[in-house]
């Protein structure tokens, strides 16, 4: 059985995707084809390519910077969470149109409990308030994180997640935050998720002084898997959940809805590990 899938995006060059869901299908005995479909490449828009996967035999897409928020309105019949969320990261093109899912906000959850079991995540600050910063927001407040604090460079982001969340947080205090030195003030977890750091991007949303006193790290750029960002964390002794976990585990839910497949974390973590020995040879 041939699965076809792919990913809408602007800068992912440089993405291990195609080896996740190909590695993926292997281990469950399925021809998986994955396609890297950028639209300023194709002087295209994002609305045009998404259309070329709906009628051109996909299977379904994953979506990621800077049209996981835009590709709602494209979806029929997202369900209130989605709504909710205000982004999207998984399609899948049924008889009646593109439905959607978000697995960076569960991958995210199966990500932390693996690394750090049924911990809580304590006091988080985040950088940034985009699509994947919305996602991971929605998984701290349903990993029992008891406090969040939001800061983003356009506040109106930040306060809009923030009005989301709010009543879903329940025992999760919402703050919004100016600067993240000031966020990260007795924090026990500090996260990027801005595309900072990111191959073709590069820079660092989280100043050093903010990791003062902090106990975990989490970015969610994983190429390169060791950002400034991590490796500042790293060096200062901080327990580093890196965006690979994220990569790995939202892969693992996006090939689920799309071929209906369980695969095994561990036994595809070894098979990428193999493929990127490989590619280095």
């Amino acid at each position: 059985m041939h699965v076809k899938l792919g990913l809408i995006g602007d800068k992912i060059q440089t993405s291990r995707s195609p080896d996740l869901h190909r590695l993926a299908g292997r281990l469950c005995g399925l021809d998986v084809s994955y396609d890297l479909l950028i639209p300023p490449a194709r002087a295209e828009t994002f609305d045009s390519v998404l259309d070329h996967c709906r009628t051109g035999g996909y299977r379904g897409i994953n979506v990621t910077f800077p049209y996981k928020e835009r590709v709602l309105s494209q979806l029929v019949a997202p369900g209130p969470e989605l709504v909710a969320l205000g982004a999207c990261n998984t399609v899948v093109f049924d008889a009646d149109g593109p439905r959607g899912a978000n697995t960076d906000c569960t991958g995210f959850g199966s990500a932390f409990r693996h690394r750090f079991g049924e911990a809580s995540p304590g006091v988080v600050a985040m950088a940034g308030a985009g699509g994947v910063g919305k996602a991971i927001a929605f998984a701290l407040v349903t990993l029992g994180a008891s406090e969040v604090r939001l800061c983003d460079a356009d506040r109106g982001k930040a306060e809009a997640l923030a009005a989301t969340l709010a009543p879903r947080a329940e025992g999760t205090r919402i703050v919004l935050c100016d600067d993240m030195t000031e966020a990260a003030e007795g924090v026990d977890g500090i996260v990027n998720a801005t595309p900072l750091g990111m191959a073709g991007v590069g820079g660092n949303a989280i100043p050093d002084a903010a990791l003062e006193g902090v106990g975990w790290a989490f970015d969610a750029v994983y190429t390169p898997e060791w950002t400034e960002f991590l490796s500042r964390a790293r060096e200062a002794c901080l327990d580093i959940l890196s965006g690979y976990e994220l990569f790995l585990f939202q892969g693992i839910d996006a090939f689920r809805i799309f071929t209906g497949h369980e695969v095994d974390a561990e036994a595809l973590r070894r098979e990428l590990a193999g493929a990127a020995l490989r590619e280095a040879s």
